[in-house]
C-alpha cells in the first residue's frame, strides 16, 4: 500500500491533524524555551481568538481573506501548478479595485459600486496571473520561478504607482485617497451586535460561496474532471482530449482572479484605501492553507480559520506575555508549512502499517 492507496479519512483528516499537532508541539517547546507556560499561552490564544465574540469576529475577518488566497493556490494545485504568486496577484487585484473605486465611487450607488470593485479586483488579479500561465503553457517556463518574480515585480510596480499617481496632493501617507462611504462593504455587526465594533463584513459570506463553487466545479463538473486529470497526468489527459495549454492558462486566470478577490475584504472591508504592503503576507499564508487543507473546501475553510486565530490570538498573547514576541507566530506558520508541506507524509508509513494490520 502506498500513500495514494490510503483511504480518504487517513489522507484527508488523520495525516493533516498529526502534522498540525506536530507543528504545535514544536511551537509549545519554543514557547517553553522563551520562559512561558505553553498551556497558559494556548488558553489565552483560544480565549482571544475563538471564545470572545469580538475576537472571533476578527478571526473570521482574517479568514475571509485567507480563504480566497487558499483557493487560489488550491485551484492551481489541482492542475499540478504550484502558484506561489498569490501575494502579487492579490496586490495587483487591490490596484484594480482601487482604480474602479477612484473612478466610480462618487457616481455609483453601493449596490453597483461593490460589484464593480470586485470585478476590478478579479480582472487585475487574473491579468497578473496570465503571463506566468502563458509562459508555462507555451514556453515551458516553470510556474514557481515566474510567479516568484511577479511577486517582486508587483511590489515594485505598486510602490511606483502609489507614490507617483495615487497619493493625494499634500499628503505624506503612501496611500490613495479614502473611498466614499458607498464603497464600504456592509459590516456584519449591523445584524449581529455581539460581534462588537469589528471589520467583519459580507465578504465572509462571499468567501463561503466561493468555497462552495470551488467544491462543485472541481469535484462535480466535467471541467473539474479535466482539471484534476491534468494535475495527475498531463500526458494521459492530453491523449484523452484535454488541451493542456488552454487548461493551464484558464486555471491560472481563475487562480489569479481568486487571489485578487482577497483584496476586497482587506480594502473595502477595512482600510477603505489602497496602501503599500496591504497584503501583509496573505498570499503566502494561502500556500500553507492549501497544503494543510489538502485542496478540499472544508479543509481550506478550517485552515483559514486556524491561521486567522493565530493572528488574532497572537496579538493578545504578545500583550499578555511580553516574552512571546509577535514574530513567534510567523515561526508557527512556518512550522505548519513545514509539517503540512515538505513533511506531509511523515506519518504515512506508520498509518499504512496500522491500516494493513487492521485489515489483516
Amino acid at each position: 500500500m502506498t500513500t495514494n492507496d490510503m483511504p480518504r479519512w487517513a489522507t484527508g483528516i488523520v495525516l493533516p491533524l498529526l502534522n498540525l499537532l506536530s507543528a504545535l508541539l514544536v511551537a509549545a517547546l519554543a514557547i517553553h524555551l522563551l520562559g512561558e507556560d505553553p498551556v497558559d499561552a494556548m488558553r489565552i490564544l483560544v480565549n482571544s481568538a475563538i471564545v470572545n465574540p469580538e475576537g472571533l469576529s476578527y478571526t473570521l475577518f482574517y479568514a475571509s481573506t485567507f480563504i480566497f488566497t487558499g483557493l487560489a493556490v488550491s485551484l492551481a494545485m489541482q492542475a499540478g501548478l504550484f502558484n506561489i504568486g498569490a501575494e502579487g496577484q492579490m496586490y495587483f487585484g487591490g490596484l484594480g479595485l482601487t482604480l474602479a473605486m477612484l473612478a466610480f465611487d462618487a457616481a455609483l450607488p453601493w449596490y453597483l459600486l461593490i460589484p464593480v470593485g470586485m470585478i476590478g479586483a478579479a480582472l487585475f488579479g487574473a491579468l497578473w496571473a496570465f503571463i506566468p500561465g502563458y509562459l508555462q503553457a507555451k514556453r515551458g517556463s516553470h510556474i514557481v520561478v515566474t510567479t516568484i518574480m511577479f511577486n517582486f515585480i508587483a511590489a515594485s510596480l505598486m510602490n511606483f504607482v502609489i507614490v507617483k499617481y495615487l497619493i493625494p496632493p499634500g499628503e505624506q501617507n503612501t496611500a490613495s485617497r479614502v473611498f466614499s462611504d458607498a464603497a464600504t462593504l456592509p459590516p456584519l455587526n449591523a445584524w449581529f451586535p455581539a460581534l462588537g465594533d469589528t471589520p467583519l463584513n459580507i465578504s465572509f459570506f462571499v468567501s463561503i460561496l466561493a468555497l462552495v463553487i470551488y467544491g462543485v466545479a472541481v469535484s462535480r463538473s466535467a471541467w473539474g474532471y479535466k482539471l484534476r486529470a491534468t494535475g495527475l497526468n498531463k500526458h494521459a489527459a492530453h491523449y484523452a482530449g484535454v488541451k493542456i495549454s488552454a487548461m493551464i492558462i484558464v486555471t491560472m486566470l481563475i487562480s489569479g482572479a481568486l487571489a485578487g478577490l482577497g483584496a476586497v475584504n482587506s480594502i473595502m472591508g477595512s482600510t477603505h484605501y489602497l496602501s503599500l504592503n496591504f497584503v501583509g503576507g496573505a498570499g503566502f499564508v494561502g500556500i500553507a492553507i492549501a497544503l494543510m487543507g489538502r485542496q478540499h473546501p472544508v479543509g481550506i475553510f478550517l485552515s483559514s480559520v486556524l491561521f486567522g486565530a493565530l493572528i488574532q490570538g497572537g496579538f493578545d498573547l504578545s500583550l499578555e506575555k511580553p516574552n512571546i514576541p509577535t514574530e513567534t507566530f510567523i515561526f508557527i506558520q512556518g512550522l505548519i508549512i513545514l509539517f503540512c508541506g515538505a513533511m506531509e507524509n511523515l506519518y504515512a508509513p506508520v498509518l499504512i502499517k496500522l491500516i494493513k494490520g487492521k485489515k489483516g
